[in-house]
């Protein structure tokens, strides 16, 4: 049944793309706050097809501390799963991405038409400073700036240090950081085609509020909660428990 729901979701999701991004390109004309709006009917299909194809749903604990305004979060990364979903769980969202997966078809190319910050990973300080300067400039629009810390997805229970990029970026903006712990790399694994049904859980920290802090203290804080979070919301991968928490759909 895994096999038929997985191929079913990539057949619909390679067959819905292509025309989706060839009507999105007829609108680069509009401002780019226009075309990010026009992106999310894709996302919301996605995530339609996420639900009810595959059978992954998913719950947000702490949604009453996602701020009301601008701010920089740094989310977990396990699966290609949350860079759809946490476009509907916070509103008003952009990435910093790699500026290679520009060259994808049709997706790349509805991705270059985003006010995403797209940086070059070799670049080093640099990559750096223009995630803090295009950082707050978007910020500045109202948008929200998705950061995945570690920098590549990692699998459940494991982890790598978080880099400063977003850390900084707060620091430089003045605006607050929204720690997200998820576990949706229990359902979908990474780079994996097959597809477990169940119930990915998104946990939303208290916002950090830069004011005051070094970019260590503010990295450190998110870090510290997200990994404390993933052992409440992940207990069998830190020896706490048995069974996965994604095995009941």
């Amino acid at each position: 049944m895994r096999v038929i729901r997985s191929a079913l979701y990539m057949a619909l999701v390679v067959l819905y793309t292509p025309p989706y991004v060839l009507l999105l390109l007829c609108f680069f004309w509009l401002p780019a706050k226009q075309r990010r709006r026009l992106a999310m009917p894709w996302v919301h299909i996605a995530m339609a097809l996420i639900r009810h194809v595959l059978g992954i749903r998913h719950r947000v604990l702490g949604a009453e501390n996602i701020p009301a305004g601008p701010c920089v979060i740094l989310a977990k990364h396990q699966s290609a799963w949350e860079t759809i979903a946490l476009q509907v769980i916070f509103p008003d969202t952009i990435f910093v991405l790699k500026k290679e997966l520009h060259w994808l078809p049709f997706f790349g190319w509805a991705l270059a038409m985003m006010p995403f910050i797209a940086i070059n990973r070799a670049a080093g300080k640099d990559a750096l400073r223009q995630v803090a300067k295009q950082g707050k400039t978007r910020l500045g629009e109202g948008y929200r700036v998705i950061i995945f810390p570690e920098g590549t997805r990692v699998g459940p229970g494991e982890k790598l240090p978080f880099k400063g990029g977003g850390a900084f970026l707060a620091a430089r903006s003045g605006v607050p950081v929204s720690p997200v712990a998820l576990n949706s790399g229990e359902c979908w694994r990474r780079q994996a085609f097959l597809k477990t049904p169940g119930l990915v859980t998104v946990s939303i920290g208290p916002a950090i509020d830069p004011a005051g802090l070094s970019v260590e203290d503010i990295n450190s804080r998110a870090e510290a909660w997200i990994e404390a979070e993933m052992r409440h919301i992940s207990p069998q991968y830190y020896g706490q428990e048995n069974a996965p928490a994604c095995a009941a759909s």
